[in-house]
This record gives structure tokens, C-alpha cells and sequence, in this order.
């Protein structure tokens, strides 16, 4: 009953904290309401945090794929810098507003641009629900997990392919993937932009698309660590973990 009433009094909420500098060091408005966790830091994002460090270098593109409230992509315009470029991709209205202030915040970073859609393997209209829980917990029709908790309100919302995309933003040189479930889906639709450019991959899996997207990736050339492990203790895979680094060979 307590989490109930905490979650419902962060609807709304947000406040404005700084990236460590080991992550970029950009400014960003972070929101409970996308785990309640945030009202004391960003330690439920440490990995993730982390995972971007060891990823993106000065200069890259990056493409953030269920973008949320931003902690990947804010990441990535620091490490990234001026001459970089962060694509974040996210549907839900609310979590897009708040990306669009924090773009406002670091004029000596990359640029964030945010682009209100969701990714799948067409150009087509979509539902989009939002969780009763974490807005982190959102998802496409079809897909999610018990952590939504049920459903608060449906959106239609646009998807696009990331090879459609490809066609009209420069291509990434790190992508990173969480979308809840609907993972196959996404790389479906990036086949060719996967064969043509090779990014480093951090994506997130859910079981019941595991073979197949073991099997597109490794077809692909692509190898596959945990990255939840520390570097030192990574040994190949031969099916995604939940959270995944895919290394082009």
C-alpha cells in the first residue's frame, strides 16, 4: 500500500541532477516516476552507466533505442562530446518532454536529438501503454512484463525501422536497446544497418526471443558478452544474457 501511494505521488515529479564526471558529467531532469529508487540516486542505473563508459568514445554516434527518461543517452553526450551526436528514440509523451528540457542543459555536449517514436520492423501505427508502476516498465501492445503492474492509459504511437532511420540520420557507432520485450522486432528491422555499419551493441533480452536473436546476431558477425560481468571476467556467449554487449568481429 505504501509503494502504491509513493508511486502515484511521483507522477509528475522531477528534478534536476548531474551525470558523474566518469559518465560525461552532463545535467539531466531525472523522475521518480521512472523508478521510485530515484528519489535517493542513480545507483539502480550504475551498470547501464557503466556499460556507456566502456562504449562510447569522443566523436561517436549514438543511438538510444527506448530512450526513457535519458540516463543512457545524457551519458552519451558527455562521453561522446561536442563532436558527437545521440539519437534518443522514445514514444511516450511525458518521458519526451522531460528528454527535451534536459537537451536544453548541456550546451558543450553532443547534441541530443529526441525523436518520438517506437522502434519496430515497419513504419506503421502502433499501441503504446504505459505502466500503472515505473514509467521505466512502458511497452508496445503485445509485449511488456509483470512489472507494469497493468496498464494507466494507451497511446497511439508511430514505429519505425532503424534501417528506415538509417536512411535519413547518420548510422550509429554504439546502439543501445531496451524495449521491453519487442527486442526482435527491432532488429528485424535493422538487418541492413547491422551488415552495412557494425555497431557496438548494449541490449537488453527477454527469453522467448532469445534463439532467434542469438541466431540473427551471430549471423551477422557479432559476438556476445554479458554486460552485466566486469570486463575482466566476460567469456562468450552462445545466447544473449538479459543484458548484452554484441561486438561486431
Amino acid at each position: 500500500m505504501l509503494k502504491t501511494v509513493a508511486e502515484r505521488l511521483s507522477r509528475g515529479r522531477s528534478f534536476r541532477r548531474r551525470l558523474p564526471s566518469a559518465y560525461g558529467g552532463c545535467r539531466m531532469h531525472i523522475s521518480p516516476e521512472c523508478g521510485l529508487s530515484y528519489w535517493f540516486g542513480l545507483q539502480p542505473s550504475a551498470k547501464l552507466l557503466d556499460n556507456a563508459a566502456e562504449t562510447i568514445r569522443p566523436g561517436n554516434i549514438v543511438w538510444d533505442v527506448g530512450a526513457n527518461m535519458g540516463l543512457f543517452s545524457f551519458a552519451a553526450a558527455g562521453l561522446a562530446g561536442p563532436g558527437g551526436r545521440v539519437y534518443s528514440f522514445e514514444p511516450d509523451t511525458t518521458l519526451v518532454h522531460l528528454l527535451r528540457r534536459s537537451a536544453r542543459l548541456n550546451p558543450k555536449a553532443a547534441p541530443v536529438e529526441v525523436i518520438p517514436c517506437a522502434v519496430s520492423d515497419s513504419v506503421s501505427l502502433a499501441r503504446f501503454n504505459i505502466a500503472v508502476r515505473s514509467r521505466a516498465s512502458n511497452y508496445l501492445a503485445g509485449f511488456g512484463a509483470s512489472q507494469a503492474g497493468g496498464v494507466r492509459e494507451t497511446q497511439a504511437v508511430l514505429t519505425v525501422s532503424l534501417d528506415w532511420m538509417a536512411e535519413r540520420i547518420p548510422a550509429p557507432d554504439v546502439l543501445k536497446i531496451d524495449v521491453e520485450g519487442a527486442e526482435l522486432g527491432v532488429f528485424r528491422g535493422a538487418v541492413r544497418l547491422l551488415e552495412t555499419h557494425h555497431p557496438v551493441i548494449l541490449f537488453e533480452s527477454h527469453p522467448q526471443d532469445r534463439d532467434e536473436v542469438s541466431s540473427l546476431l551471430l549471423r551477422l558477425g557479432y559476438t556476445l558478452y554479458d554486460s552485466d560481468l566486469p570486463a575482466t571476467r566476460r567469456q562468450q556467449l552462445s545466447a544473449p544474457a538479459y543484458n548484452t554487449l554484441a561486438v561486431p568481429s
